[in-house]
């Protein structure tokens, strides 16, 4: 990825007269009700319709995107920027590599800045943390399976290192439950937690709940997002009743690979979200040209 920043940071710099993007918006008064629309019936491709790509900095310090002479905008047709330069450079590589067809659904930090910027369902940072908290009541790995006795052990041996980890990274309480309930998680826990995620702004929270989603579980995201796991780590712990089945009675090779693979993506692409949207300086040229 070094390589390709660098890269990019000796083609980009000029500035170029804006445009309207994706063609047909209704303006930047479009009503919250008409945006979620644009939200949900969003294309997933589009024959590409430009060139070159390069980032500018914009009025009071943002980054923007820029396809040929035409500026990117939001699909609820704000003015398309990002807070630092090492954001800019990763959604313009996003841009840059898409080839005659333009795929929407793997350009998931385009996708994120979006819903960063244009907010579609109109939320709070209160609103994004208490809805990321509601994953701990469900979490993965907090629920636990009484038979077979093969995937009893595997949950054991797999997933309460993560729990013992994030207990005392924490010093919280989580626990496991086998009953349909789930564990009773103790407000204290809750408290902690809403108290890390508050120190997230709002970029690294649209992000951080991403990855939430991605993997149905806020333990193994603050590992993911602590570097205690890795993103394959993460995907492989929060699909392992399935890799169990697929172990003992084979799967559809292509189709679980594909699966596995789109998970990946998604959630190594929140991840980053969340890291680049908590850099607050911008990437330095003297770091890139190393």
């Amino acid at each position: 990825m070094l390589r390709n920043i660098c890269r990019y940071q000796r083609q980009f710099g000029q500035v170029i007269w804006p445009f309207s993007f994706p063609q047909g918006h209704h303006g930047p008064n479009l009503s919250t009700q008409l945006q979620k629309a644009k939200y949900s019936s969003a294309l997933t491709e589009r024959k590409k319709f430009y060139e070159n790509v390069s980032i500018s900095q914009g009025e009071g310090g943002v980054f923007e995107i820029n396809l040929d002479k035409r500026k990117l905008k939001t699909p609820g047709g704000k003015l398309f920027t990002v807070p630092n330069e090492a954001l800019a450079i990763a959604v313009a590589t996003e841009w840059d590599v898409q080839k005659d067809t333009l795929k929407f659904y793997t350009m998931h930090l385009t996708t994120l800045c979006n819903t960063a910027l244009d907010n579609p369902t109109q939320r709070t940072e209160e609103q994004i943390i208490s809805a990321a908290l509601k994953f701990l009541d469900t979490d993965t790995i907090c629920y636990r399976v009484e038979e077979p006795p093969g995937l009893v052990e595997l949950q054991r041996n797999e997933w309460d290192p993560v729990m013992n980890w994030i207990e005392q990274r924490y010093n919280v309480v989580i626990g496991s439950s086998s009953n349909i309930m789930g564990p009773q998680i103790p407000e204290e826990t809750k408290d902690t937690f809403r108290q890390h995620l508050n120190s997230y702004n709002f970029w690294a929270l649209t992000g951080l709940e991403y990855v939430i989603t991605q993997l149905k579980s806020l333990v193994l995201s603050f590992g993911l997002i602590d570097r205690h796991l890795s993103v394959e780590q993460a995907v492989l712990l929060s699909r392992l009743e399935e890799e169990f089945q697929i172990q003992h009675w084979g799967n559809v090779e292509s189709a679980h690979d594909y699966d596995m693979y789109e998970l990946r993506a998604r959630t190594a692409a929140g991840a980053m979200f969340v890291y680049l949207s908590s850099e607050s300086t911008a990437v330095k040229r003297k770091i890139l040209q190393d």
